[in-house]
């Protein structure tokens, strides 16, 4: 079968290798399929595929975009192994914060949690997890989709 690729595995080999969740039009790029219809179809049959296989892997699914994460309780057991941005625990306390109160303004954080805030927000926002918009005297905070990516939120 030298010469002619499976698209399908090919996409599943991409999913697999990209430390990023991909979109239809990656996938395209990547497979050299012009019709990303075509693509994501390829992409659904696939996450089908996963969801019917008694296997720890499944394919996730954020702001139409496509990556690979570990189902639980596989994920926690061997969460250990992975590697990452090592974020603070400051850092961390906030993102817990701001994933169940989402598009917070940073002087509420500073309320919250006092004056490191700003510490841990440029942490975060240099690691790519926030985003900061300037608001009136404020900035309004946001998560990104790297932080959904890395801690595996669908799109709600």
């Amino acid at each position: 079968m030298e010469g002619q690729l499976d698209y399908k595995k090919l996409i599943e080999a991409a999913l697999f290798m990209s430390p990023n969740a991909l979109s239809v039009q990656d996938l395209s790029n990547i497979t050299g399929i012009a019709s990303v219809g075509h693509v994501e179809e390829m992409v659904k049959k696939l996450m089908a595929d996963y969801e019917t296989k008694d296997s720890a892997l499944q394919i996730l699914e954020i702001d139409k975009k496509y990556m690979f994460s570990l189902r639980e309780p596989y994920a926690s057991k061997v969460s250990s192994l992975a590697s990452g941005p090592d974020i603070g625990k400051g850092a961390l306390r906030i993102l817990a914060y701001m994933s169940k109160n989402s598009n917070t303004m940073q002087s509420q954080l500073v309320k919250i949690f006092g004056a490191s805030t700003y510490e841990h927000m440029k942490e975060l926002e240099e690691k790519g997890f926030v985003e900061r918009k300037k608001q009136g005297r404020s900035k309004k905070i946001m998560l990104t989709n790297k932080f959904k990516e890395y801690f595996n939120v669908a799109a709600q």
